[in-house]
């Protein structure tokens, strides 16, 4: 089974999830859970957009039963933040609102765009390194989307366990990604100058 079905199926529950815990909690009255809806539940539907339209190859790898549902699991880590806001009934101000949904747009524009142009100059132009463009600053603009998406749902629940798990998905899963892609392109001509004019993740700081 690939491991996008797992990655998949989870994405697309967000949206019942989030909907059943308004629901369970009886906070059809509380806009920021209502945000928290638009945002994540939004973002699952696009995600399985990008699934069909222009796929991750990672994702497209066959794995085990058991690698997958942990996986699945390991994703449902990002539900704590909207159970917070709706258990605790957590209503932010709405500056802050502005705050997280412009995070989050801008996380969605550099995380599928990047990913779009990724998969389209890939095809265009196989075995080539991806230096300009949204690429041309950061050397991982979709993961710089991703966090910039995740960040504001973490912020919206105003408790540090969703911003700690954040943080252990940066850690233990994007930053070794990363350095193993940085080895990997190494083999190519020009990775050295393209890397030196680049920051990982953060452009100008990281």
């Amino acid at each position: 089974m690939k491991l996008k079905f797992f990655i998949d199926t989870n994405k697309a529950s967000t949206f019942l999830i989030i909907i059943a815990l308004i629901a369970i909690y009886d906070q059809w009255s509380n806009t920021t859970a209502w945000v928290y809806l638009a945002m994540h539940g939004t973002y699952g539907f696009l995600w399985l957009v990008k699934s069909r339209v222009f796929p991750d190859k990672r994702w497209e790898q066959t794995t085990s039963l058991w690698f997958g549902l942990l996986s699945w699991v390991g994703l449902s880590l990002y539900w704590i933040a909207p159970w917070i806001i709706v258990s605790r009934g957590v209503e932010v101000p709405n500056w802050f609102l502005t705050v997280c949904i412009s995070m989050y747009a801008l996380g969605v524009f550099l995380h599928f765009s990047s990913d779009m142009q990724k998969y389209v100059s890939l095809k265009l132009r196989p075995n080539q390194l991806i230096t300009e463009g949204l690429w041309g600053t950061v050397r991982n603009p979709n993961y710089l989307g991703e966090l910039l998406i995740y960040s504001a749902f973490a912020f919206l629940s105003i408790h540090w366990l969703p911003i700690g798990i954040l943080m252990l998905w940066v850690l233990v899963i994007w930053m070794p990604y990363m350095r193993r892609k940085d080895r990997s392109l190494s083999r190519y001509p020009g990775f050295a100058e393209y890397k030196s004019r680049t920051k990982l993740l953060i452009p100008y700081i990281f």
